[in-house]
């Protein structure tokens, strides 16, 4: 059973708001992939969604080196938020190849922008999140696609307009 929640972020703020909430729902496995056009915020909100997490150092966007780990404590327990940007890949083929495939694990969180361009390959996401542009802010919709999922969303505690 798919699980949706969708609202409108009205400005980077929102945005940021959206990924402080989602870091107070974060559990060791999770598989979070990101959707959207360049520009509609997905570097925006896991850079967000780290710092909430507990990262303390400079979140780059790892387009040019595709992954970037990042430790964090969950539960008294150091996990790594595994943040990929798969925007450069040519083909599924160099996901395998770099062996980030290893990284998506039960101690590992991984959240991946453009998983499209390591489709067939990448293993299944408990959360979809969908991002456009819509004037001055953006549309998010996001979709749980297993209990991991459903638990993060049933989590979620983000109210937009506050």
């Amino acid at each position: 059973m798919i699980v949706h929640y969708k609202t409108t972020l009205t400005d980077e703020a929102a945005t940021q708001a959206l990924g402080k909430c989602l870091a107070l729902a974060l559990e060791p496995g999770l598989r979070i992939y990101l959707h959207g056009d360049l520009g509609a915020g997905k570097t925006a909100l896991t850079r967000s969604l780290i710092h909430a997490a507990g990262h303390t150092g400079h979140v780059k966007s790892p387009t040019y080196t595709l992954a970037e780990p990042y430790p964090i404590r969950l539960a008294q327990h150091e996990v790594f938020i595994m943040h990929f940007d798969l925007y450069r890949m040519g083909s599924a083929e160099e996901f395998l190849d770099a062996g980030f495939r290893e990284e998506f694990n039960e101690r590992n969180i991984c959240i991946v922008e453009w998983p499209e361009k390591a489709a067939g390959v990448l293993p299944a996401p408990d959360l979809h999140i969908f991002l456009s542009i819509a004037g001055e802010g953006r549309e998010v919709e996001l979709q749980a696609l297993s209990d991991k999922g459903n638990a993060c969303l049933a989590l979620l505690r983000f109210a937009p307009n506050l």
